[in-house]
C-alpha cells in the first residue's frame, strides 16, 4: 500500500528508511511531474511549470538525511523536494493548480510551495534568494543553541550571481550549520554551464571560502544519501558549511514552454541511461531487496493512488478573492 494519498507527514517521511519506500518515492514523484505536464497541456494549470524529472535521487536522499526540525529552502523546480520531505501529493497538486486545499491555499502556484511542518520554506522564483535566506535560517539556529540545520538547494545558474558568494563568505567566516547543495543540471534556464561557466565542476568553488567541496554522481540516491550525510553532520556538529555539487540532469526542459531544442544530439539518451529510476530499481533486483513483480505491482498502485490525486484535486474549490489577503500582516502604527 502507497503512501501518495496520506496526509501524515511524519509517515511519508519515516516511510524513507526502507529502500523499497525511497523507490517508491521517487517514482511518485516522475509520475507526479508527468501528471502535472498533463494536467497543463489541458489548461487545468496556469502560469508555467518547472519540472524536475531525473533530479528524484537528490530529492529523496535530502529527505533521507534531514530531521523534520531542519528547514529546506529550494528552487521554483522543487515539486520534487516537497514530496520527498512529506507533502501528500494531494497538497502539492492541489497548490499547483490553484485550488483552496494546496499548502499555500492555491495562491502561491507551482513555484512558491511551503509546508513547516516538513521543514519547507517557501520555495523561491528568483535564481538564488535561497541560500541567504537559509545561512540567515542557520544564523538562527545557532544564536539560538538550536540542534537544527538548514540547507539551501539551488541550480548551477545561481553559482555565478552575488548571493552564492555573499552566503557561502558568510556561513564559512561564523561556522553555520548549513549545507549549500548545488543540483548541477547542466543548464541555467536555456544556458549550457560551459557556455557561461569558467569551470563545470562547481565544487571547486568552496576552496575560495575554505570549506569542504563535495561531488557527487546525483542520479545515484545511495552515494547522494552518503554525502549528504556527511555534509550534514558536520554542520550539526558545528564544524561549518559543506558545498555539495551533485551531478544531475533534468529530462524536461527549462519551463513547460521550452522544448529543449538546444541540446546537443544524443546529450538526453546518454543521460537517460543514468536515469536514478532505472539505476535505484535494478539496484533493488539485484540486491534481493524487491523482484521485478514487486515492483511493477508497486508502480501500478502509485499510478492509480495519483489518479485519484489528480480526480480529487481537479474536483475541489477554488480560492476566493480574500485567500490573497489572508497571509498579509500589518503593524499599527
Amino acid at each position: 500500500m502507497t503512501l501518495v494519498r496520506s496526509g501524515d507527514h511524519v509517515a511519508r517521511r519515516e516511510a524513507l528508511a526502507d529502500p523499497v519506500a525511497r523507490y517508491e518515492r521517487m517514482y511518485e514523484i516522475r509520475r507526479f511531474e508527468e501528471r502535472v505536464n498533463d494536467l497543463f497541456a489541458q489548461g487545468l494549470i496556469h502560469g508555467t511549470t518547472h519540472l524536475c524529472a531525473g533530479q528524484e535521487a537528490l530529492d529523496v536522499s535530502l529527505a533521507l538525511e534531514l530531521r523534520a526540525t531542519d528547514i529546506v529552502t529550494a528552487t521554483y523546480r522543487g515539486h520534487g523536494i516537497a514530496l520527498a520531505l512529506g507533502m501528500p501529493a494531494t497538497d502539492v497538486l492541489a497548490e499547483i493548480m490553484g485550488k483552496a486545499d494546496g499548502c499555500t491555499g492555491g495562491v502561491g502556484g507551482s513555484m512558491h510551495l511551503c509546508e513547516p511542518d516538513v521543514g519547507l520554506l517557501p520555495t523561491f522564483a528568483i535564481v538564488g534568494a535561497g541560500l541567504p535566506v537559509a545561512a540567515g535560517a542557520a544564523l538562527a539556529f545557532q544564536t539560538r543553541g538550536e540542534d537544527r540545520v538548514a540547507v539551501a538547494v539551488f541550480g548551477d545558474g545561481a553559482a555565478n550571481i552575488g548571493a552564492f558568494h555573499e552566503a557561502l563568505n558568510l556561513a564559512a567566516v561564523w561556522k553555520l550549520p548549513v549545507v549549500f547543495v548545488c543540483d548541477n543540471n547542466v543548464y541555467a534556464e536555456y544556458s549550457r554551464i560551459d557556455l557561461t561557466t569558467p569551470l563545470t565542476d562547481l565544487h571547486r568553488r568552496a576552496g575560495s571560502y575554505d570549506i569542504p567541496g563535495v561531488p557527487v554522481d546525483g542520479m545515484d540516491v545511495d552515494a547522494t544519501r552518503a554525502v549528504l550525510r556527511e555534509a550534514v553532520s558536520r554542520a550539526r556538529a558545528g564544524e561549518g558549511p559543506t558545498l555539495v555539487e551533485a551531478k544531475t540532469y533534468r529530462f524536461a526542459g527549462h519551463s513547460r514552454a521550452d522544448q529543449a531544442t538546444y541540446r546537443p544530439e544524443g546529450e538526453l539518451e546518454r543521460w537517460r541511461e543514468r536515469d536514478p529510476l532505472v539505476l535505484a530499481r535494478a539496484a533493488l533486483v539485484a540486491g534481493g531487496a524487491a523482484t521485478e513483480d514487486d515492483l511493477a505491482g508497486l508502480e501500478k498502485a502509485v499510478d492509480e493512488d495519483l489518479d485519484a490525486v489528480a480526480e480529487a484535486v481537479a474536483a475541489g474549490p477554488d480560492p476566493t478573492p480574500a485567500a490573497m489577503f489572508r497571509n498579509i500582516w500589518a503593524v499599527a502604527a
